[in-house]
């Protein structure tokens, strides 16, 4: 019953009224898309709209220009129809990302964004007339328009500064204008801001986002908000885009970004009622075809949703912290995953840069591969598990999408990418252009960071959580290449922090990282996890891959294990760490081998691996000899543990290995 009512209310939307809402997004610019708009004197290049020409061009000075959505905005109407006297008008919402570059002088004079009724650029309107007007329309009905001004330079005395924001109607003189300055915004300083534009019917309203708030706390806050009635400016279907100009002083006017949405404007009510009576019967038929079609398809294809009913009720009882994307949002963020964005590859699926506007601008996608076997355990673990968490070094996940069968997260963006691309020998994987040296200072605070995330995991949360895939290209790095532990995918959450193991009937990890119990019991457990951590230090230091035959060694722990023998730990640490203190890369180097100790009893606990790092707590001891194997595990009582549910005579080998 509520199908058929929604799809009535669809058809009825679509077919009986006539629509005039506008709607479109651009998360970035691409040359075939000069062909939406209608261009005077402006382009598209370098993946942004240039609405005054470049320095490509012989001269910039004394430009105007002005480029506008080819479809215009149905704004207004009358309501005689309805019986009724005035305009219904239209509302919308314009958000887009500006980058004004000054070249000459103190640059000038900016851009705007129009509502014009006309879509030419009007003759001799560079200056100070940012291509809204020219000297003998400005201020005349002649020239239907009105702009929201970003204006870089103060050419008149009206002007409150050169760094302002301004309402613009038929005219440049603004009849609102607040300076920016005292927001800590500067619009020339030639970086990306964030725009928006809100008109309400009744009110019209400007907000800013610029780059170093990184709540977008600023969003929400408008600079102004002025009463206006548009209908009465402007004509029923207008133009919408933005103009810019250049004097004596040049700048380069860009837009790197733009979404434009609007509202419905529904006339023809009385007309609309007789179709409603025609249309009943033809709606009651297609409904009919429409459910026997939906149910065909839903039998007919093999639904991977089977195994795992009812995933956003399972996502959403868990917590309410990452947001729920639609699947057309992220479509149009990360260029329908065009490979352009393509950020890696891996067994899970691939991730994508996306550009989402709002409190985000970059993110991370990850598109889960429909092949994964794996796809929709590790999807539902990584939104309960991170989704609920919150700590610097973990990586942020922002939101989740499941439809049409695709399994998508979202995560903030690392611009660093991951720690495997830049601790290796081999440098080949790392960023192209790449000529950054991860110094010692640098890494020791990596291995900090992760030591931060792992005690959180451990001990910080209300539930303690297992990640059992600790390794380097999960670790992402931020900005400042600050460690973030991420890939949350074969994570497990223990319901009383006093229990220390999660079961499995298959093993899970990354072989190099993997404790030797791991193949015996199937069981992660705390002490797994700082095996693996044991062997990320020890890769940090080395710059070596942890399966990397070393010599006579079968991996780097045999390895480190033999120099410290021999007493010659200074060798195993990587050639590039010239500047780090010997005692200390020495002692992290011991540290690691504590971590990687055969018998799990021995090894410290994420706590006390903190601690060590801040020189809080003593070095555990490490036997010169790399001590063997031996299970079931003895603690350093004597006393077979209580958690150790494998006796001798219950040993069997688990040979299913899942690997990452």
């Amino acid at each position: 019953m509520n199908l058929g009512i929604k799809l009535v209310v669809l058809v009825l939307s679509t077919k009986v009224f006539r629509s005039w809402c506008l709607n479109f997004t651009y998360t970035t610019f691409y040359d075939s898309n000069i062909y939406d708009f209608n261009t005077n004197n402006s382009y598209i290049v370098k993946n942004a709209i240039q609405v005054t020409p470049d320095v490509s061009v012989d001269s910039i000075s004394d430009m105007s220009g002005r480029i506008v959505y080819r479809q215009p905005l149905k704004l207004w109407r009358s309501e005689g129809e309805s019986g009724t006297d005035g305009r219904a008008v239209a509302n919308f919402t314009s958000t887009f990302v500006l980058n004004i570059s000054p070249k000459d002088g103190p640059g000038g004079e900016g851009l705007a964004f129009v509502l014009a009724g006309d879509a030419h650029l009007p003759n001799n309107s560079h200056g100070q007339w940012l291509g809204i007007v020219n000297s003998s329309t400005n201020g005349t009905a002649r020239s239907p328009i009105v702009a929201v001004e970003f204006d870089t330079l103060k050419s008149y005395d009206g002007d409150v500064d050169g760094n302002h924001v301004g309402l613009d109607i038929n005219s440049v003189y603004s009849v609102k204008h607040v300076s920016l300055t005292s927001y800590g915004v500067n619009l020339s300083a030639a970086t990306d801001i964030t725009a928006r534009v809100h008109y309400d019917g009744l009110n019209i309203s400007v907000f800013l986002h610029w780059s170093n708030d990184t709540t977008g706390e600023q969003t929400r806050i408008p600079i102004f908000s002025t009463p206006i009635d548009l209908s009465e400016y402007l004509p029923e279907d207008v133009f919408v885009g933005f103009s810019a100009s250049t004097g004596n002083g040049t700048e380069l006017n860009c837009i790197r970004a733009w979404t434009f949405e609007s509202s419905d404007i529904i006339d023809g009510r009385k007309r609309s009622l007789l179709w409603v009576w025609i249309l009943i019967p033809s709606l009651v038929l297609f409904l009919v075809v429409a459910t026997l079609a939906l149910s065909w398809m839903r039998l007919s294809r093999g639904r991977i949703e089977d195994s795992y009913p009812r995933i956003e009720d399972q996502i959403e009882g868990a917590n309410m912290g990452p947001k729920k994307f639609r699947l057309g949002q992220i479509r149009r963020a990360t260029g329908n995953f065009s490979p352009k964005n393509e950020l890696g590859k891996g067994g899970f699926g691939t991730v994508y840069k996306g550009s989402l506007l709002g409190d985000h601008d970059v993110v991370a996608v990850k598109r889960i591969s429909k092949n994964s076997r794996q796809g929709i355990p590790e999807f539902l673990a990584e939104v309960t598990t991170i989704g609920s968490l919150h700590h610097r070094n973990l990586v942020k996940l922002i939101g989740w999408c499941y439809e049409r069968r695709e399994l998508l997260l979202v995560y903030e963006y690392m611009p660093n990418s991951s720690l495997d691309n830049f601790i290796y020998q081999d440098k080949s994987s790392m960023p192209k252009n790449s000529t950054i040296h991860l110094d010692w200072n640098r890494r020791f605070n990596i291995i900090s960071g992760v030591a931060q995330a792992l005690d959180y995991l451990h001990n910080g949360c209300e539930r303690r959580v297992l990640h059992r895939d600790i390794k380097a290209s999960n670790i992402m790095l931020d900005s400042e290449f600050n460690a973030r532990l991420g890939d949350f995918g074969l994570a497990r959450m223990i319901r009383q922090a006093e229990q220390t193991h999660h079961s499995t009937k298959e093993i899970a990890g990354t072989p190099g990282y993997m404790a030797p119990e791991t193949f015996l019991t199937g069981r992660a457990t705390v002490e797994t996890d700082v095996y693996a951590f044991g062997v990320l230090m020890l890769a940090i230091v080395c710059g070596r891959r942890p399966g990397e035959r070393i010599n006579d060694d079968s991996n780097i722990v045999y390895m480190v294990w033999d120099l410290h023998r021999q007493q010659r730990f200074g060798s195993a640490a990587d050639p590039m760490l010239m500047d780090g203190p010997a005692e200390e890369v020495e002692r992290v180097l011991l540290l690691g081998l504590a971590c990687c100790h055969p018998n799990p009893h021995h090894r410290p606990s994420a706590r006390t691996i903190w601690q060590v790092l801040r020189g809080e707590a003593p070095m555990p001891l490490v036997p010169l000899e790399r001590p063997p194997f031996i299970w079931p595990a003895m603690p350093p009582s004597f006393k077979v543990d209580r958690d150790i549910t494998l006796g001798d005579d219950q040993l069997s080998l688990i040979t299913e290995l899942v690997a990452r």
